[in-house]
């Protein structure tokens, strides 16, 4: 019917099963885990050059707590987030992973707790720990998206755009927008660019974890006005989406400022104390 649009095949979200259990290896299981790896390579990267404030197994401990914190949260977030009713009707639902569903907003809560747990046990302050995480978060999330992609789901909108897509799980058919490619730029590489040259130069703590809320936020409030709605939208005003990043875009420029009106008093603080000895 749309001859002029690309029609996607079907992909096989599963690459391998064992037998006839649930147990195997899909793509978007294997796009976190290519994040993860990612991730753990950039921080002991990072380490390295932190002067002692950091070693590997520190990172490993951060990583793999955060990455607990990802899954948890991820699919708690998923289920209270966006798919309540059924789990009301079907509690179970909450513990068959196997059949989808990740909350970004769900795994960034409990991230956040993990940092906290993580900061207290290595006796170190918690956006000291949040601003060497950030960094290294893009990446994973653009792999997600690219999982989402492969897997058919969270597509766009309905648009008549050149590059408009054809998803075969789609029921209606209809070109829409490939929102997941959409997020994946955003989100992965064109956030993961701006963090990571943020910090070649020394930043006040809190500024890194604060652009990274800010700038997520956006991004993802500006692809929900082109991503069909998981659920329906709140008023009619937004998604439920655009609802959950209002928080991280107000909260990110609070902490910005907050940590750039910090570093600037204590600069004025220095220089008065000097100027006072020279006195």
């Amino acid at each position: 019917m749309y001859t002029h649009f690309i029609i996607l095949p079907h992909f096989d979200p599963t690459i391998f099963t064992l037998g006839d259990s649930h147990i195997g290896l899909r793509w978007y299981g294997l796009m976190y885990l290519l994040g993860f790896l990612f991730a753990r390579w950039l921080a002991v990267a990072r380490a390295k050059r932190s002067n002692g404030d950091w070693n590997t197994e520190q990172v490993d401990t951060l990583l793999f707590n955060g990455f607990m914190g990802v899954f948890l949260g991820g699919r708690i977030g998923d289920v209270f987030f966006y798919n309540i009713d059924r789990f009301i009707h079907e509690p179970l639902y909450l513990f068959r992973v196997w059949e989808g569903g990740m909350s970004f907003h769900g795994g960034l809560i409990g991230v956040i707790i993990a940092m906290i747990w993580t900061s207290h046990r290595q006796k170190r302050r918690f956006w000291a720990t949040a601003d060497f995480v950030a960094p290294l978060v893009p990446f994973g999330l653009g792999m997600g998206r690219i999982g989402n992609f492969i897997n058919l789901e969270l597509w766009g909108r309905q648009t008549d755009v050149p590059w408009a897509m054809i998803f075969p799980t789609d029921p209606q058919r209809l070109p829409r927008h490939p929102s997941q490619l959409y997020e994946a730029f955003l989100e992965g590489l064109v956030l993961f660019i701006i963090l990571n040259l943020f910090i070649k130069k020394p930043r006040p703590i809190g500024s890194v974890s604060g652009l990274f809320l800010l700038c997520y936020g956006l991004f993802r409030f500006m692809v929900e006005y082109v991503r069909e709605p998981e659920v329906e939208s709140f008023f009619g005003i937004m998604t439920r989406g655009q609802l959950l990043c209002m928080p991280m875009i107000l909260g990110g420029l609070l902490i910005m400022f907050w940590a750039y009106r910090r570093a600037t008093a204590k600069i004025n603080v220095t220089n008065a104390a000097k100027s006072a000895v020279k006195n």
